[in-house]
């Protein structure tokens, strides 16, 4: 009878360190311990999750020009927001020191060179002035745009950012009395978004003194709706009693 269990250990041991080997092990020694049957960490999986993201410090915002001369050269200078449109740029006229400032909403293109309420609206101011005594060399005549928009009318993503420059220009040159022309020139400095704030003296409050508002129907307006005349001849009434008192 023949030894039960007999095996060839040679046989054996070899089969073993084959394994081994299919392992990963391929040193029989190593000058750190380790643990040949850890499995390794799966990988990291992205997560959709977004990550948040370190911001950029904002710029410091740039102060407006503190004096009238100052922000005209910026304002209606190379620099001017509008200055990337294809229309030219078009400064006030008339005498900052006047006690009327008139506001239009932007330039007209009627003639060769834009300005400030040319052609049939022009003439219709014209009149409007005639009738309180006035003319434009004793106004100042400013532009809530500085150039004539593309579209015929004030981008309303601007209107914040020029009422800003609006507002800042009014403080800095002071008028007794200021005359609106038209709702989006009443809405840039009243800030209101309903219709047009027409029929009335509004006090407005500025760091060098008070002036006080009157906002009436723009002239292009008025071409268009002969009827509103006699409101816009109310609306230059409050000008002339504020002006004999």
């Amino acid at each position: 009878m023949g030894i039960s269990g007999a095996f060839d250990w040679r046989a054996e041991a070899a089969s073993a360190l084959e394994w081994w080997r299919d392992a990963g092990v391929d040193v029989l020694v190593d000058e750190d311990p380790r643990d040949w049957t850890a499995r390794e960490a799966a990988p990291a999986v992205a997560s959709n999750t977004p990550q948040p993201v370190a911001l950029a410090e904002p710029e410091p915002e740039v102060p407006l020009p503190a004096t009238l001369e100052a922000f005209i050269d910026w304002r209606f200078g190379s620099g001017a927001p509008e200055s990337g449109w294809v229309e030219p740029i078009v400064a006030p006229t008339g005498n900052p020191a006047a006690p009327l400032m008139v506001i239009t909403d932007f330039p007209e293109s009627d003639g060769e060179t834009p300005s400030l309420l040319s052609g049939p609206a022009g003439r219709l101011f014209d009149r409007m002035l005639a009738a309180i005594g006035l003319d434009r060399d004793a106004i100042y005549f400013a532009p809530l745009c500085a150039a004539r928009p593309i579209t015929g009318s004030v981008p309303r993503d601007a209107e914040e950012r020029l009422g800003e420059l609006l507002r800042h220009h009014i403080a800095l040159t002071a008028p007794k009395r200021l005359l609106l022309l038209g709702q989006t020139v009443s809405r840039a400095v009243i800030g209101s978004d309903g219709g047009l704030q027409r029929g009335r003296l509004q006090a407005v409050n500025q760091e060098n003194g008070q002036s006080l508002m009157v906002a009436t129907f723009h002239p292009r307006f008025l071409l268009t709706r002969p009827a509103a005349k006699a409101d816009a001849w109310k609306d230059l009434q409050l000008l002339l009693e504020e002006q004999a008192e």
